[in-house]
């Protein structure tokens, strides 16, 4: 196998990521007011919001270890044709008569009915679950396209793709969640953007990992797919040529954990996720029960937090990366994290505001940081894999997280965004360690 090709333009991966975020956080500012109505509570909203990352613990990596022996664009189809069918279960849902099931009143988990539209959207969830390795293949694609000097960059791009997504998102279900049909047509709509996705990604991307084996009597060069391959061989009517993709050591989970650094890198995965996924849950239904908001301040949350994001992750994070270390802006961003989920615990929409600021600033140095980080240390061999099982941290942490941060605030209300404080200054302590790691190679 030859080294990858770098000159593959990412434009096509930025505009499905954009397109694929968009679908999905086209929901977001309706969501805990669906479950509500279909009898759900907070832990309901928690248990709906993990069954995607429950899932995707199991989908994510072998999907992540098929797109290095097959090739990352096929794995990006069978994701996004997941999503497709799992929008389409999710409008079913919709329509479908609220059947009371089983009913639950408990001091520990609260009060609750089981409906036949709840278990629909369980389903949805679960088959979009299965087939999400989408993040943790475009990551390894990404990573394959580019050069040391380019990878910060070529990340923080795509975070500002995924977060013009959450822009646009919210915006859209403010607009068409305000007319008579109400939820119908922001499911439409991601239905439909689901859609584009995958025709995005069958039509615009090249593969990045698959090269041709040249037939002849001797060895043969291996020239690259983009150079050779037409429209007619890609729908069969012309014969194909030997393809020859590579097949690295399949490796196994606990072997990922062997390599070096990487066991340290994905400690930081499951921590950094299990607290913003303890926010996740709480924050919808904090805004709802606390805050008192509406689903068009909801979207406007979101979309604000977004624009902010994408600010950080644009200019902020060039300039910060010619003063400062990729490492350095992973311990700098945790730390502004653990404050700024600090300040949710008081029901103030000014000081809520105050820290979304510092969230997008936080996050918006930290994570493309932290994932430039861990795709070198993965390398070319096996970063698919590697990507699948940090993948599959980030999902575990998400079931923990989602799931217990509906319970907690059952419990105690707002002071669960403390927890999520905690943990994230965890990451931050933690953290200092990457200061003494060695170069990669």
């Amino acid at each position: 196998m030859s080294t990858v090709n770098k000159q593959i333009s990412i434009f096509p991966l930025l505009l499905s990521n954009f397109i694929g975020t968009m679908g999905f956080s086209i929901v977001l500012p309706f969501l805990v007011f669906l479950v509500i109505d279909f009898g759900g509570n907070a832990l309901i909203y928690g248990i709906l919001a993990a069954i995607y990352p429950a899932f995707q613990l199991i989908g994510a990596p072998l999907l992540g270890r098929w797109s290095d022996s097959i090739g990352r664009k096929k794995v990006l189809l069978i994701s996004n044709g997941g999503t497709f069918v799992g929008w389409i279960i999710f409008l079913i849902a919709l329509y479908v008569p609220v059947w009371d099931i089983y009913s639950i009143h408990s001091a520990i988990l609260g009060s609750f009915v089981i409906t036949l539209p709840l278990i629909i959207l369980f389903l949805s969830r679960t088959l979009d679950g299965i087939t999400g390795g989408n993040i943790s293949v475009a990551n390894a694609y990404l990573a394959d396209i580019s050069t040391d000097k380019s990878r910060s960059k070529n990340f923080g791009k795509m975070a500002i793709s995924s977060n013009l997504g959450f822009i646009v998102g919210p915006a859209l279900a403010g607009i068409l969640g305000a007319t008579s049909y109400k939820e119908t047509l922001p499911v439409l709509a991601a239905v439909f953007i689901s859609l584009v996705a995958f025709l995005v990604i069958a039509f615009m991307l090249k593969e990045s990992k698959v090269k041709i084996d040249k037939p002849a009597a001797t060895p043969s060069p291996l020239v690259d797919i983009s150079e050779k391959e037409s429209i007619r061989q890609v729908f069969s009517c012309e014969p194909k040529e030997c393809y020859k993709i590579s097949n690295p050591k399949n490796l196994t989970f606990l072997d990922v954990f062997r390599l070096k650094n990487i066991s340290l890198l994905l400690v930081l995965y499951f921590f950094i996720f299990l607290g913003f996924n303890i926010f996740y849950t709480s924050f919808p239904i904090h805004a709802v029960s606390g805050l008192k908001w509406t689903v068009t301040e909801m979207g406007v949350f979101y979309s604000v937090l977004s624009g902010v994001m994408i600010l950080v992750q644009g200019p902020v994070l060039r300039k910060a990366l010619q003063k400062f270390s990729e490492e350095k802006l992973v311990v700098l961003g945790s730390l502004i994290l653990g404050i700024n989920f600090a300040l949710f615990m008081f029901n103030s929409t000014v000081l809520v505001y105050a820290a979304l600021v510092l969230f997008a600033l936080g996050n918006g140095l930290m994570w493309p940081s932290f994932l430039s980080i861990l795709s070198k240390r993965a390398g070319n061999t096996h970063q698919g894999v590697i990507q699948g099982v940090g993948s599959s941290m980030g999902s575990l942490a998400s079931i923990i997280g989602l799931i217990v941060g509906g319970l907690l605030y059952n419990w105690i209300g707002s002071l669960t965004f403390l927890i999520s404080a905690v943990v994230i200054f965890i990451v931050f302590i933690i953290s200092f360690k990457l200061l003494n790691l060695k170069k990669p190679v």
